[in-house]
């Protein structure tokens, strides 16, 4: 069965569409006119529209015959902090905001699914359509859930795709394991007493202290979990001192912590602060560990991934198909993969030689400034969504 032709047919108006909502990023829990703008299109093809979901979440639902099965089909809306570098047409026109993500491909692939189901309705139950804010660092899968989402448009399972650079282009990425790791923020604060940097020995050192707990914090990675669980504990930040002749008072690490079993990070964070505090006290100073857990493991359920790779094979093929290895990289997807079953996929984006001239000089990665979604993964995030939907409402 060939790629759908009217989605290939309507890809180059949705392409330009995709561009105005680059040129138009909203920042995390703050999508007031994109959430706008996916209203008026939804109503626009006759969808029934709940907004104001979870902040500015924007439902859309899709009825069609006397079905009683229900697929959710989702996408996140919201841009990062970062300032574009790119300089073609559709740039970012609000300085400091950039969809280097690609929400903006998300947005608009899941509307390209929408308009196309709403002209065939070649299915017999209902689909909702689900735009969540505040996937980067905002918490909007929880905000959305947390104010009834699921309670309200309740579905058998979720449907979620992401754009990703690193699995071959316009290819569709799945496993059956973990997609994405974990996503998990620490911050130990280390107390101890400052003095002159001329006589260290008067002090108790919380910058030696704080080294030699990062140093000691790898052996968990290394010494303390089991091999075969993947793993990342990456220190970022280091905060201590205001001058180069005076030994501080208190330091503060800062970092994150990957798994994809939460198990694995329950190990993490009860060997995390016996460590801290037990170096610390080796060196006369405290260490208090703060652990956050952001994000689960996205998990994706087996007969779900069966029907995404159906649909994949019968769009364009086999060789469409890519296993797809686990990222250390998070998505709150996973809030919705634990309370409901689903799939989440890739779509390769490709290394960047799809873009225009004039783009910034930076490599394609997500969350770099020079970074732009690739137009021709809109067919088939959207194809995969509408036929994982029609073969599954028949």
């Amino acid at each position: 069965m060939p790629a759908i032709a009217r989605i290939e047919e309507l890809a180059p108006e949705f392409a330009a569409i995709r561009r105005q909502f680059h040129e138009h990023p909203e920042l995390s829990n703050q999508e007031f006119k994109t959430a706008e703008k996916i209203a008026e299109y939804l109503k626009s093809w006759g969808i029934e529209v709940h907004t104001g979901i979870g902040i500015t979440g924007v439902v859309g639902v899709l009825k069609n015959g006397d079905g009683t099965k229900r697929i959710a089909l989702r996408a996140d809306m919201d841009a990062l902090p970062v300032t574009e570098a790119n300089h073609f047409a559709h740039a970012s026109k609000n300085v400091g905001v950039m969809h280097a993500c690609g929400h903006d491909g998300h947005i608009t692939g899941l509307l390209l699914a929408a308009r196309y189901l709403a002209e065939t309705r070649n299915f017999n139950g209902t689909v909702e359509f689900i735009f969540q804010p505040g996937e980067e660092g905002g918490f909007g899968a929880q905000h959305m859930i947390a104010d009834g989402l699921m309670e309200k448009f309740p579905a058998d399972f979720y449907l979620g795709c992401h754009n990703w650079p690193e699995t071959p282009a316009m290819k569709v990425g799945i496993n059956k394991t973990a997609m994405m790791a974990s996503g998990n923020v620490f911050r130990i604060d280390i107390k101890g007493r400052g003095s002159h940097g001329a006589m260290p020995n008067l002090s108790i050192d919380p910058i030696f202290t704080a080294i030699q707990i990062c140093q000691a914090l790898q052996g968990i990675v290394t010494r303390i979990k089991r091999p075969l669980d993947p793993a990342v504990l990456s220190i970022c930040k280091i905060e201590a001192g205001t001058a180069y002749n005076v030994v501080p008072d208190t330091a503060s690490i800062f970092g994150t912590v990957r798994t994809f079993d939460n198990k694995v990070t329950d190990l993490f964070e009860e060997h995390m602060g016996k460590i801290s505090e037990e170096v610390a006290k080796a060196f006369g100073a405290t260490a208090t560990l703060t652990f956050t857990r952001q994000y689960s493991p996205v998990k994706n359920t087996s007969e779900c991934v069966d029907r995404v790779q159906e649909a994949v094979r019968e769009l364009y093929g086999e060789e469409t198909l890519h296993d797809q290895e686990p990222v250390m990289p998070s998505e709150d997807f996973a809030d919705y993969l634990e309370k409901c079953p689903g799939a989440f996929f890739f779509v390769g984006s490709g290394d960047g030689s799809h873009r225009e001239a004039g783009h910034g000089d930076g490599p394609c990665l997500l969350h770099n400034s020079s970074y732009d979604y690739n137009d021709a993964c809109l067919p088939i995030a959207a194809s995969v969504f509408a036929r994982v939907t029609e073969n599954y409402l028949k």
